[in-house]
């Protein structure tokens, strides 16, 4: 954590006309020796990796119907990796369907490095591009994001959605953007002074263009004493996809929302990356302030205004919660399969009002 911390705070003083020399530093190792970089990664407390997992006893077969199911894995993981390998391989089990993880570049690493230092948009081309070119996906499939994986999952349904995720089930993820430091934080409670000398300093560096550009966190980085900035609502690619900048408003985002039937929400209540881990559940801070407590989904601005269609999917009753008692990415075999069941599987299921 040290060593991160030295790249945040080395960045928060910048001008637009050169990379920070730490990222500098990643931007070389990436392009001459990416082996080093990865194995930097993977030493990092920063990943999001999940756990191998079992496959089911049971699964259905392929005469039941079942659509596909795609998977998009977390910040420093790679769909080459054990864990993400088995939990497509025991959803395709559990579902008697075709099942794969779609990476955002074609070996684990540069699937790995590109969870860091391939932004969000390019990312989400990359990942949409995959899923168009399978001639499995064609007629629509069902999708399981993992943390980051969840930001590509949401852009892809605003973006594209064709062709069309029928369900999405969103596993402790980054969809509605993260407002702190991983690991900096309780969840609860209002930012302390270190975190928010932190976040003063990532919020300095995240709306530069050469920031959005590059990296990944940046992109989905809301800090709530900046989203009123210009720097912000010009820049931030979170900002495009919440139709927060009223001078371009993308209409087509709520029209391919609504495409989507179903939207489960899997909050981790002991988060330690995801922070408000309101935001797992569509929620935020109110803006303007790291002092006051998370707004549920319904008391955002983002609800009230429909501005890309969430508050239309609530009313037709596409909106579920789920919840995991520990940490960030801590679930069970039995939770997992569980959900798979419930929104991929089961025909009905029953919403938890919040």
């Amino acid at each position: 954590m040290r060593a991160a911390l030295a790249v945040l705070l080395s960045t928060a003083h910048v001008s637009e006309a050169a990379l920070p020399p730490n990222l500098q530093q990643l931007v070389d190792l990436a392009r001459d020796t990416p082996e080093q970089l990865r194995a930097e990664i993977r030493a990092s407390p920063l990943r999001a990796v999940v756990k191998e997992v079992q496959e089911p006893a049971e699964g259905l077969s392929a005469s039941d119907g079942v659509l596909p199911t795609v998977t998009a894995h977390g910040m420093g993981d790679s769909c080459w990796e054990p864990g993400m390998a088995s939990i497509s391989r025991g959803i395709g089990k559990k579902t008697g369907s075709y099942a794969r993880c779609v990476p955002t570049a074609g070996n684990i690493v540069t699937d790995t490095i590109d969870g860091f230092l391939k932004n969000m948009d390019a990312s989400l081309e990359y990942f949409a591009a995959k899923i168009k070119e399978d001639p499995k996906l064609a007629r629509g499939f069902n999708a399981v994001g993992f943390s980051q994986g969840n930001s590509l999952i949401r852009g892809y349904i605003q973006k594209y959605n064709d062709p069309p995720v029928n369900a999405w089930l969103s596993v402790h993820g980054t969809g509605m953007g993260v407002a702190a430091f991983p690991s900096c934080f309780q969840q609860g409670k209002p930012l302390g002074l270190v975190c928010r000398a932190l976040a003063e300093a990532l919020g300095d560096l995240a709306y530069m263009k050469i920031a959005q550009n590059i990296l990944f966190q940046a992109d989905y980085f809301r800090d709530p004493v900046r989203v009123s900035s210009k720097a912000y609502k010009a820049n931030s690619q979170l900002a495009q996809w919440n139709n927060e900048n009223p001078e371009a408003v993308n209409k087509t985002f709520a029209t391919n929302f609504g495409k989507t039937k179903k939207f489960a929400m899997v909050k981790a209540l002991q988060d330690s990356m995801v922070y408000p881990n309101e935001a797992e559940w569509w929620g935020q801070l109110p803006d303007g302030s790291y002092k006051e407590k998370a707004l549920t989904m319904k008391a955002t601005e983002f609800y009230k205004s429909d501005m890309f269609g969430l508050k239309t999917a609530d009313e037709a009753g596409k909106i579920f919660f789920e919840s995991t008692p520990g940490d960030h990415l801590q679930f069970t075999e039995e939770q997992l399969y569980g959900w798979v069941e419930k929104y991929f599987i089961s025909e009905s299921t029953e919403a938890i009002q919040v």
